[in-house]
């Protein structure tokens, strides 16, 4: 056999000669920006002289602040194909964590999108091994910066040459390089090899995971910051796709329009995007969802009542997905086998909310705390950990390594529980979890069961101190604007009742204004948690 280099240059290659016609779509503040995969190969290669000049060499870090945009899809191509390390900076993070993880990367060079220059300006003086910064504008050059110094991006491409000669990198050489987003601590490091990414990609296109293909049009919601961009930056090029960028600040209402206008396919985000877009959808209607062949959550596990919504009022299927910054992210899929099509709607529902089955070519064991294997019957939790080849091995640079892989494995501190069929489903966060009376009880449970009453928007459920039980369950409930005032706690308990042992019903129920989120749009329950303790969590009435 040939002993052929994995890496992303075939990626950015194969479509330009296959598919130069398809379009990459991308929503500006103003307009819509629409060109050709001919022209995007056009512009990487150009993007590839800049970097050059700019001084990036093989190795160097060049780090991007944007939104999910066609220049940051140039700059996830031409970034790793010209030998450097791209690092997709989470802009959402506080300004020290910032600050920090453009250092502790060594990024030479910063791109970031005009909208973004004020959270950089107030750490440029903390930036010393920074080179420039590339401000990317659909507007005039900027020109009144903090930043120094400056260079226009569309200015730079301009006048880059049209050739550019790739080199042959290794295929364990890095790629990329993305911080966990950090609820505690600084963020730590994940950096992805070429190997990893290839791998990772075709994964995403076989047919029982999320079948990308060139007859799809598919758009990430999910913040190309967010391990990789959930993996669709790269394996809707690599197959040709059209790609749909939702650009700077998109609203419910833009994505419920993008999906109407471009016929999107396939699309991905945390489940709180899709909660949001409903909404918009009941309140004003008049959006055509039917394109959709799959709309992907991940991030946090999605409410049962969701996918069933969804399919039943707009037949659009919800598949279930799960991963992390370091499983690059894609782990598991929740899709039904064969042997489930006899069963009924309520049935397969109980499945496709799931995580679902390990992808193919990774591994899994879930442990108890001693290190045995739980069975395999839907009941017993325990840790998941993982293995496999786009499975991180370590943090860069931090000592946190060894808390987190061991012996080989990825302890992904997600408890779960493995049915008969192989199917994953996520229990809790081990740090989330209730311990009530020396009995495990699942947040996320009680949240999506909780999601399921027709009167609730949001909920999250966190653990308080209980003098007699360690722990007890807290539910805090957003309701839809109409059903303020008209529900009660007795109601939402009752509620849950038919579906729950006793000892896991919550012992209050508080109705509050909004749930924090975290910058990938997951609850924020740790923020909840200290909320409560400092007796800042008000209910409404």
């Amino acid at each position: 056999m040939m002993h052929t280099q994995l890496t992303l240059r075939l990626l950015l290659e194969q479509p330009a000669e296959l598919f130069p016609y398809k379009e990459i779509i991308s929503r500006t503040e103003n307009a819509t920006f629409r060109y050709t995969y001919a022209d995007f190969y056009r512009r990487v290669v150009r993007l590839a002289n800049v970097l050059q000049d700019l001084g990036v060499k093989q190795g160097d870090r060049v780090a991007v602040l944007a939104w999910n945009t066609y220049r940051h899809l140039e700059l996830y191509f031409a970034i790793p194909c010209m030998g450097a390390t791209l690092h997709m900076v989470n802009f959402r993070l506080f300004r020290d964590q910032l600050s920090y993880v453009i250092r502790h990367a060594g990024d030479v060079l910063v791109f970031v999108d005009d909208s973004m220059l004020p959270m950089l300006e107030p750490i440029a003086e903390k930036l010393n091994d920074v080179r420039g910064f590339v401000v990317m504008t659909d507007g005039e050059p900027v020109t009144q910066t903090a930043l120094s110094p400056i260079y226009d991006y569309e200015q730079l491409l301009a006048q880059a040459p049209d050739q550019f000669a790739f080199p042959d990198l290794s295929e364990e050489s890095a790629a990329g390089i993305c911080y966990t987003s950090a609820t505690t601590g600084n963020p730590k490091g994940v950096v992805y090899s070429h190997r990893g990414l290839y791998l990772h990609s075709l994964n995403m296109c076989i047919a029982d995971t999320l079948g990308i293909s060139e007859r799809d049009t598919v758009m990430p919601v999910v913040p190309m910051f967010h391990a990789n961009g959930w993996g669709f930056p790269y394996s809707a090029t690599w197959m040709g796709a059209t790609q749909v960028m939702p650009g700077p600040h998109p609203s419910p209402k833009d994505l419920a329009q993008l999906i109407n206008d471009e016929h999107v396919t396939v699309a991905a985000a945390v489940p709180t995007v899709w909660l949001d877009m409903e909404r918009v959808i009941e309140q004003e209607g008049g959006y055509d969802l039917h394109s959709l062949r799959a709309l992907v959550v991940g991030g946090s596990a999605a409410p049962r009542g969701l996918i069933q919504r969804f399919q039943e009022k707009y037949g659009v299927p919800i598949v279930h997905a799960y991963g992390m910054t370091e499983t690059t992210p894609l782990a598991t899929v929740s899709r039904l086998k064969s042997i489930h099509d006899p069963l009924s709607n309520e049935e397969k529902y109980d499945i496709r909310a799931k995580q679902g089955l390990l992808a193919s070519g990774l591994k899994m064991r879930v442990v108890r705390d001693d290190g045995s294997e739980v069975a395999h019957n839907g009941k017993e939790m325990g840790e998941l950990l993982l293995q496999g080849p786009w499975i991180a091995d370590s943090y860069y640079n931090d000592e946190r390594t060894k808390e987190t892989f061991i012996d080989g494995w990825l302890h992904t501190g997600d408890v779960v529980t493995v049915d008969e069929e192989g199917y994953i489903q996520l229990m809790d966060r081990t740090k989330d979890l209730v311990k009530s009376g020396g009995e495990w009880i699942s947040t996320v449970e009680l949240e999506n069961a909780l999601m399921a009453h027709p009167a609730v928007a949001e909920a999250a459920v966190i653990a308080i101190p209980h003098e007699k039980w360690r722990e007890r369950p807290l539910a805090c409930v957003v309701l839809k604007p109409e059903y303020v005032g008209k529900v009660t706690k007795e109601e939402m308990i009752d509620f849950l009742a038919p579906h729950f042992a006793k000892w896991w019903l919550p012992d209050d129920v508080l109705f509050v204004d909004a749930i924090p989120r975290t910058s990938t749009g997951k609850f924020f329950k740790k923020q909840l948690r200290e909320a409560y303790q400092k007796g800042e969590l008000n209910p409404i009435s």
